[in-house]
């Protein structure tokens, strides 16, 4: 009757573990990504919980209400063991979504896939902080220096075609103030001449 209840109570934790792929049983080479591998680890940790707590251990804790009310007994265990697991279970939710395990865990699966295909050695520490700090934000600054000169050129650039543009104005301001001037003085030169002309045609004959 113990083994029976121990198998019941257990079902959720065993479907959870068919569901999920036992790393000892999978074939060399393969991988499993790190979210199947923490909800593994959970199945297991309650499995070894719910062994570890058996119903018979229950009973001997609770002898004299096992032999008064066995069946009260058995459903009494049951319903503290799925409790428990379903307590365990959305525990780990909880710290998956206040985490971003998975986003985490995936993208860490991701990193080392994408790190199998890399030919270089990765980057070690020297034990040297002050290099290995050069070697680190070296890169960065110049990355930065470049960015830098990129938008300074630009900006340079663009003040010359600015300035290209005021002088291009003011040449236009002064040939229109020559033309100003040189209109200016056909004027006077024409008023000049209608006054001459009117003053000999009001002279007596």
């Amino acid at each position: 009757m113990a083994e029976a209840s121990g198998s019941d109570s257990s079902n959720r934790c065993e479907e959870n573990g068919r569901e999920g792929s036992s790393p000892k049983s999978l074939l060399p080479g393969t991988t499993i990504s790190r979210v199947k591998l923490l909800d593994t680890m959970v199945d297991t940790f309650l499995q070894k919980l719910i062994a570890a707590g058996s119903y018979q251990r229950f009973t001997d804790c609770y002898k004299h209400f096992y032999q008064l009310q066995p069946e009260m007994t058995q459903r009494i265990y049951d319903k503290f063991v799925t409790q428990l697991q379903t307590s365990i279970w959305e525990e780990i939710s909880e710290i998956k979504q206040e985490g971003n395990l998975e986003a985490i865990l995936n993208s860490l699966d991701k990193i080392v896939e994408e790190g199998r295909d890399r030919k270089e050695p990765a980057w070690r520490p020297s034990g040297i902080p002050e290099a290995d700090l050069r070697s680190t934000m070296a890169p960065y600054f110049l990355q930065q220096r470049d960015a830098l000169q990129r938008r300074v050129q630009k900006q340079e650039a663009e003040n010359r075609q600015l300035a290209d543009a005021v002088l291009a104005g003011r040449r236009q301001v002064e040939e229109l103030q020559l033309q100003i001037q040189a209109r200016q003085q056909a004027w006077q030169a024409l008023h000049g001449e209608q006054r001459e002309l009117a003053a000999v045609l009001r002279e007596p004959e």
